[in-house]
């Protein structure tokens, strides 16, 4: 099967706030833990300026804006969203805790992945860099990969993920080729199982190229087992 996989793993959103009358969190030495805050709260937008107008509505019209709950590492080990009905939308709270109160960031900071652009990368997003990818084959063998594009890495669990790159594959992609693109039951591990299920292949060994080979022969054993 013809299959083109975009592997999009974890990075590390780095978001600097303070609290008043509570220990400080300092997200440069605490990776790991704005890391959760990304996994437990953003999401792909499907429609970025219209939910860029409700993060900037006030109280409960304010859908997008979400309090999280920072671990303190004594009573509170992992962070997490605070209920809808516990926020307090206006004042502060009075249980100690330390909130991080976001609202665009939510789907701001997955956008990058769609439009490097707005930090200034001058790089593809991913439904470009795909087609762009595809377009780069062979006429022939093109609608087999539109049919066939499957997400893997941590990154593809945001909620939304899945449909923004199907919609904008479909949009940049001629009308009379197909357009699938699949996100499997565990994207994470998904291409560490498909390299294991190879590696069990009777036929392993002569799709390899083995360390002692290279070492030996340098990148003409490649081109020669390859034929590239």
């Amino acid at each position: 099967m013809t299959t083109l996989v975009l592997d999009n793993g974890a990075y590390n959103a780095k978001i600097g706030y303070s609290h008043e009358n509570v220990s400080q969190l300092h997200v440069m030495d605490e990776t790991h833990v704005i890391n959760q805050v990304k996994e437990d709260v953003c999401y792909v937008s499907q429609d970025f300026y219209r939910d860029m107008d409700i993060a900037k509505l006030k109280g409960e019209e304010n859908t997008v804006m979400i309090d999280y709950v920072l671990p303190d590492f004594s009573t509170i080990k992992k962070g997490f969203c605070k209920p809808r009905e516990e926020m307090v939308l206006s004042g502060k709270y009075k249980s100690g805790e330390q909130i991080l109160r976001l609202a665009n960031e939510r789907f701001a900071v997955p956008e990058i992945l769609f439009n490097p652009s707005d930090i200034g990368i001058q790089e593809m997003g991913i439904p470009e860099a795909i087609v762009y990818s595809i377009q780069n084959l062979p006429e022939e063998m093109q609608p087999h990969f539109f049919k066939n594009i499957v997400l893997t890495g941590g990154n593809s669990l945001f909620p939304g993920f899945r449909d923004r790159v199907y919609s904008e594959v479909r949009c940049l992609t001629p009308t009379d080729y197909d357009v699938s693109v699949v996100l499997p039951e565990n994207p994470i591990t998904y291409a560490w199982e498909g390299g294991k299920l190879i590696s069990e292949n009777d036929d392993f060994e002569d799709m390899v190229v083995t360390r002692e080979d290279y070492e030996e022969n340098g990148h003409s054993i490649c081109e020669e087992k390859f034929d590239i």
